[in-house]
């Protein structure tokens, strides 16, 4: 693997005309010539690289160490782009484009000749998203080539929400990072398969289900989010995601007094057995885990986007204290919160504390 001198351009997304920004000519010109580029995104930050080109797009995988059978996702500037990447638009995806497109919503389509085979994992379908930020659609235009990219992170590693991140996983294994601050929605985008009728949502993110009905009526869920899929047809189906190096358990109870009940009782037992324990809480019940090493707040339980926002942040913060094994409250899979329980059930690797029933 080449060892890169990887560099960092940073770029003020509060200037007026984005398309001036002259921060982005080089990374643009890296992109173009097959190099690969993090870059911010409004969920995470992602690692583009060409992906009409099977060099580029190998260059993704080996820096990331992630599996080839892991699809990708493109990101385009503009909906003309898509005449060169699919066969077919559905009506019901043009509808959902015209709500939420730019935005984290990503679709499932049917694809054409010329994108690298890498990208699909062998699917005879492909991702396609066109992000909501103005670094990110500057930079795929200034490129002038259709960018693939999952998040910039280690494979199995939290994704990452600050160019810090990226630059603490992947320094030295690419060409370089552009800095544009801190993401916003903070969990990567849905995926929603709209080769079927009713679509299906292979991954919950930042447009929920219930906003998706809003616009098509009935959307599906895989029945299998919960699970690994043995030939995923989306990014983060399967193995491990987004964990933190310590052991790490989430507590399902019937009742939020319950659910604290358990990971107070949890706390004790790990700490008789020398272990450094974390939890992962809320602003509303960070109070009752003193007994913790450290309790990690990942945002409001009122409020779950701010969870989703700080969720992979909280995550990293549990390895830079050496905390080795981590109970994290649960909450409901309703809205945002689908998308959060979704990661941290692979955060996880399927680890559940239920409550037992008699």
């Amino acid at each position: 693997m080449i060892h890169y001198q990887t560099k960092k351009w940073c770029v003020d997304n509060s200037v007026g005309n984005e398309r001036l920004y002259p921060q982005l000519e080089e990374p643009a010109k890296l992109l173009a010539l097959n190099e690969v580029v993090a870059f911010p995104t409004e969920t995470v930050y992602g690692l583009g690289a060409n992906a009409l080109s099977s060099s580029a797009v190998c260059k993704i995988f080996e820096a990331k160490g992630r599996p080839s059978d892991n699809p990708l996702i493109i990101h385009i500037a503009h909906r003309k782009d898509l005449d060169n990447l699919v066969l077919a638009l559905p009506e019901k995806a043009e509808k959902l484009m015209d709500a939420f497109w730019p935005g984290p919503l990503t679709f499932i389509l049917p694809r054409k000749e010329g994108i690298a085979p890498e990208v699909t994992a062998g699917l005879d379908t492909v991702g396609i998203r066109m992000p909501d930020h103005p670094i990110a659609l500057a930079l795929i235009e200034k490129a002038g080539v259709p960018i693939a990219a999952p998040s910039a992170n280690r494979s199995g590693r939290p994704s990452p929400t600050t160019a810090e991140h990226v630059q603490e996983d992947l320094e030295g294994r690419i060409a370089g990072i552009v800095d544009g601050g801190p993401t916003g929605v903070g969990v990567e985008s849905t995926v929603l398969d709209v080769t079927m009728d009713p679509p299906m949502i292979l991954r919950p993110g930042g447009v929920t289900k219930e906003q998706l009905e809003s616009v098509v009526g009935l959307v599906l869920l895989d029945p299998g989010l919960m699970e690994e899929e043995d030939k995923p047809r989306s990014p983060g189906m399967k193995y491990q995601h987004y964990a933190p190096q310590g052991e790490m358990w989430i507590i399902q109870e019937e009742t939020l007094e319950k659910q604290q009940e358990t990971i107070r009782s949890l706390i004790g037992q790990a700490k008789e057995s020398g272990r450094r324990v974390g939890v992962l809480a809320t602003e509303e019940t960070k109070h009752n885990y003193a007994e913790a090493d450290v309790v990690v707040i990942c945002g409001a339980r009122e409020d779950l986007a701010t969870v989703a926002r700080s969720l992979y942040d909280a995550l990293r913060s549990f390895d830079q204290q050496r905390i080795d094994y981590i109970l994290a409250e649960s909450f409901p899979s309703k809205g945002v919160g689908l998308a959060i329980m979704n990661r941290l059930n692979k955060a996880a690797g399927h680890r559940i504390y239920r409550a037992e029933v008699d």
